[in-house]
């Protein structure tokens, strides 16, 4: 008797585990997923009939969104409350204004190249508005890498990572490791290796319409990662290659200023 009261309370236990764990799965994995599922049909939604998109938030949130506002033919205008803005130009106190302006067809449409990226051995694909970067898995030691333009070998690099930037992209992390400020306006991608071991390694800027290929070295001791904008990621193994070209589609930004870039890298860049 005592030996089935035993058995019966080791079930009802399994049972309420079982149980507890079903719930904590869909308040964790399903319910979250069928939540984002009708945030992108919303979005989906709100593009087809919209005319234009306004995202509020800084460059970040004008990235997430950018991929697909270019895939409805949709322009858009960043309103920045982050902590820089280089996408997002349109500060808080201006807000009022330029909504008049963007209501009245008073702007212009600021067409922004994008870059392609395929990585074929595992199938990857992905667009970034900003940049790519190759880094190291560890990134305990550097890794090296081997850079193709058209199939001729560019140069081959031992460095913590490879930036490809675009022009919007080259006030990034671009900057940040020793790569030129491009004209937004120019139809050129930057590749800058980050911390080469080398003291002739220099960033290189390419036509957009070039074929880039860099090669993971079969003999680094670890694996890469390709990261597209700091969201879409994959691995580059030993042996691996990356593919980069210009993007078929063009982003385009809102503007009510030519110059805007250059204020913006006056303002953000040049006075801090």
């Amino acid at each position: 008797m005592q030996f089935l009261t035993t058995t019966t309370e080791s079930y009802i236990s399994l049972f309420f585990t079982l149980a507890l764990m079903l719930v904590l799965l869909y308040f964790m994995i399903y319910r979250p997923q069928k939540k984002q599922e009708k945030k992108d049909a919303a979005m989906r939604a709100a593009l087809e009939i919209g005319d234009q998109v306004v995202t509020i938030g800084g460059d970040g949130t004008l990235l997430r969104a950018g991929l697909s506002c270019m895939k409805h033919g949709k322009p858009v205008l960043g309103v920045n409350l982050g902590r820089t803005g280089f996408l997002a130009t349109c500060e808080v106190g201006e807000l009022t204004a330029k909504l008049k302006r963007l209501a009245a067809g008073e702007f212009t449409l600021a067409s922004r190249r994008l870059l392609h990226a395929e990585v074929p051995a595992h199938g990857w694909q992905a667009d970034a508005i900003n940049d790519l970067v190759v880094f190291g898995q560890t990134r305990l030691h550097p890794m090296d890498y081997k850079v193709y333009c058209d199939s001729a070998l560019v140069g081959s690099y031992r460095s913590d990572g490879m930036i490809l930037a675009t022009p919007t992209g080259s006030t990034a992390y671009s900057f940040s490791a020793g790569g030129p400020i491009l004209d937004a306006a120019a139809d050129v991608l930057v590749l800058t290796p980050v911390c080469a071991h080398n003291v002739h390694a220099a960033p290189l800027v390419f036509a957009a319409d070039r074929h880039l290929k860099i090669i993971a070295d079969a003999e680094n001791r670890d694996g890469s990662f390709v990261c597209a904008d700091s969201s879409a990621q994959c691995d580059l193994l030993p042996g691996e290659n990356l593919l980069v070209t210009g993007c078929g589609q063009r982003l385009r930004l809102i503007a009510f200023d030519d110059a805007e870039q250059f204020h913006a890298i006056e303002n953000k860049l040049m006075r801090r």
